[in-house]
């Protein structure tokens, strides 16, 4: 029922969804279909997103059952028939997922899982893809926003007792290191990941002795290797700051070194202080790392003043989206094909919203790169199309009709490969910390193909999402027959 924390019964999922694939299964309607998710705008008004959550999304899909206790649920609701529930008894996914890499560097409309199977299948688990894709995501892009505003600085991601409840506070931390995270307090995910597990003190530990002095000694007689001092319980300047160098200056003596914590007041002024007195003590090695309420805005801040700061923790606005509560993940049809039907038909869902829009056919994504090995636009064609390096194409703006650009990629990568084939994953030997040091390289590695104007915290420019002349040509030919019928 709960692998690595991940949900795998198949009660998780939308009531709806079970009501429908009842229907689906009376009526003897489950055609081959393909279901695309994408995203439709970035979240925090950024200029990328993080994709986070596909390893344990496969691994959950894989093991996704309904046990007898979940049926026994089901039979009370009074609405399903036995002969449905001896259906679900044996249910599986028994298609086929192709994604982008965890870790990739995401924008909207395009496809960053193709899901094929069958219809009741795939309606069952739309819940669970949205659910782990969506806050994952959503986690790992607020983190790598707050890494690059911090100069790629350690950031300790300090958000366990903040998050929404333990399955929040579990995807948070794994999701958070993909981001650029260099490690977590929350320790059980450091077992389960192999996310290095950081912390320093409480208030509560320099308050239990009887001096704060105290305190400190204590604590580094107890870790001398790993003592940093949270120095604002009473007063940073007049005593938390004199007794850490008292404390530290006897460690530096035995051959280690020190740092302090600040986490409280004017963050800006308090740590050139600190700073000016750790140098004045002669222990200019001293770190002074930062917390309370961090955001990519506050460290912004920080930095533009010359804060001389050399690590952050980070709680609440990491690990809960801080002022974006969700990320805009959807599940939507894009092609089907009956048992009659030797092809799949292209699907699409026409809006009086043009964003809302979405593309039809079964498609997938290409990166295309300059010279310089800079990344320049996304492509979405069909997957019948081909974009070769070194060739010239028009490509098309996926909305305004009228706006095109013609572009000959030096390298032309393509991005959805297939992760999940007849329900199982193709790939099965990697631990899960080996995963996330994969995700997390890819994402380092990805954002520095990318021009810096896309990763501004303010105003940044919008990445190229474009269309190719074949899918641009279907979607048109969409519309104008819903126009004109």
């Amino acid at each position: 029922m709960i692998k690595n924390n991940f949900i795998t019964s198949g009660l998780f999922t939308d009531f709806y969804e079970l009501t429908m694939a009842q229907g689906y299964w009376k009526k003897k309607i489950n055609d081959n279909v393909v279901f695309d998710v994408f995203f439709r705008k970035n979240p925090f008004n950024g200029g990328f997103s993080v994709l986070a959550g596909t390893e344990p999304l496969f691994d959950a899909i894989q093991d996704f059952r309904f046990s007898k206790e979940d049926l026994d649920f089901l039979r009370q609701q009074k609405i399903f028939e036995e002969d449905f529930l001896r259906y679900l008894q044996d249910f599986k996914f028994t298609g086929e997922i192709y994604a982008m890499e965890e870790g990739s560097i995401v924008f909207p409309q395009e496809p960053v899982l193709r899901i094929h199977g069958n219809l009741i299948e795939t309606q069952i688990i739309e819940g669970l893809v949205l659910n782990t894709i969506n806050f994952q995501s959503l986690v790992a892009t607020k983190t790598a926003r707050i890494w690059l505003t911090s100069h790629k600085s350690e950031i300790m991601e300090f958000g366990l007792r903040r998050a929404q409840g333990s399955d929040g506070a579990m995807s948070a931390t794994r999701a958070a290191f993909i981001g650029g995270a260099a490690g977590t307090s929350n320790t059980l995910a450091g077992k389960l990941y192999g996310i290095p597990v950081m912390g320093t003190m409480a208030h509560s530990w320099v308050m239990a002795h009887d001096s704060e002095l105290e305190a400190f000694r204590e604590f580094a007689k107890l870790y001398p290797e790993n003592s940093i001092f949270l120095i604002d319980t009473y007063d940073t300047l007049k005593s938390g700051i004199k007794n850490a160098i008292i404390a530290g200056g006897e460690l530096v003596k035995q051959g280690y070194n020190f740092g302090v914590r600040l986490d409280s007041g004017d963050l800006a002024y308090l740590t050139k202080a600190v700073r000016k007195e750790l140098d004045k003590a002669g222990f200019p090695q001293a770190k002074i790392c930062i917390s309370n309420e961090l955001s990519e805005e506050i460290i912004s801040a920080l930095r533009s003043s010359n804060s001389p700061i050399d690590s952050y923790g980070v709680g609440t606005q990491m690990v809960t989206g801080g002022s974006e509560s969700s990320f805009s993940g959807v599940y939507k049809l894009s092609a089907k094909k009956s048992e009659s039907e030797k092809e799949y038909i292209p699907s699409m869902k026409i809006s009086d919203n043009p964003e809302k829009t979405s593309n039809p056919g079964i498609k997938n994504v290409y990166r295309l790169y300059d010279q310089q090995n800079n990344a320049c636009a996304d492509i979405i064609c069909l997957e019948s199309e081909k974009i070769e390096s070194g060739k010239e194409y028009q490509f098309h703006h996926p909305i305004v009709d009228y706006i095109k650009f013609n572009f000959t990629p030096v390298q032309a990568q393509e991005l959805l490969t297939i992760k999940m084939s007849k329900g199982k994953k193709v790939e099965q030997n990697m631990s899960e910390n080996e995963k996330l040091l994969r995700a997390r390289k890819l994402m380092e590695k990805q954002l520095d193909s990318f021009d810096e104007s896309y990763k501004r915290i303010l105003n940044p420019h919008v990445y190229k999402v474009s269309l190719t002349t074949g899918l641009k040509k279907m979607k048109m030919d969409f519309i104008n027959k819903s126009i004109s019928d």
